[in-house]
């Protein structure tokens, strides 16, 4: 079994390979953004194709798209640490062979990888069936979710970078997040917001 892992975070993608490796009859090949994912998919026949939802190049669902569409009728994945279950729902209609979680434990990877190269459609369950959830508090309800965990490395003390790598998207996109949830609860700086966050008691 041929297994293409696409992934931008080094640890992550180099510790799946490993693990995969020390399986019998798994191979693995890797790339780090969706341009380089599509050119080995183009080349080379794979059972799976692993697809990393936030690594450069994939455009929400557009990568995943991409590359379900290309010829060979590869089985295509998605793998993400924070997409929502809604995310989820929408690559497996889209036609994907499966939704993991970097949660996931390496033996339920494993065991994932075999069943979606069987031809079958892989998603856990009980992360299909969890509930989002439903926000409490009153200033948590001006938030977004995302908002929400931005404002919480906010109060934390980090940096836009370390709140990107936290949240496993871009530093620009945690930019644009702080300037809305700024408007949202009325604050004019990072300090002035953590204070209102730790004011109001959200964390």
């Amino acid at each position: 079994m041929r297994i293409l892992i696409a992934d931008d975070h080094d640890l992550l993608r180099d510790t799946l390979v490993m693990f995969f490796d020390s399986e019998d009859g798994i191979e693995t090949d890797t790339a780090t953004n969706l341009e380089e994912a599509a050119g080995k998919v183009a080349a080379t026949p794979y059972d799976l194709v692993l697809l990393d939802y936030t690594m450069p190049g994939m455009n929400g669902l557009g990568g995943l798209e991409r590359v379900l569409g290309m010829d060979g009728g590869h089985r295509v994945a998605l793998i993400s640490g924070t997409a929502s279950r809604e995310v989820a729902e929408a690559a497996l209609a889209a036609g994907a062979a499966g939704f993991l979680p970097k949660t996931l434990s390496a033996r339920s990877l494993v065991n994932a990888i075999r069943f979606m190269a069987m031809g079958e459609q892989y998603a856990p369950l009980d992360f299909m069936r969890a509930a989002e959830d439903e926000p409490t508090h009153p200033l948590a309800e001006k938030l977004s979710r995302r908002e929400h965990d931005v404002l919480k490395g906010l109060t934390e003390g980090k940096s836009n970078k370390e709140i990107a790598r936290d949240l496993d998207i871009r530093e620009p996109t945690v930019k644009l997040h702080v300037k809305t949830l700024y408007r949202k609860i009325g604050a004019a700086n990072r300090t002035q917001a953590a204070m209102i966050a730790k004011d109001e008691g959200l964390f």
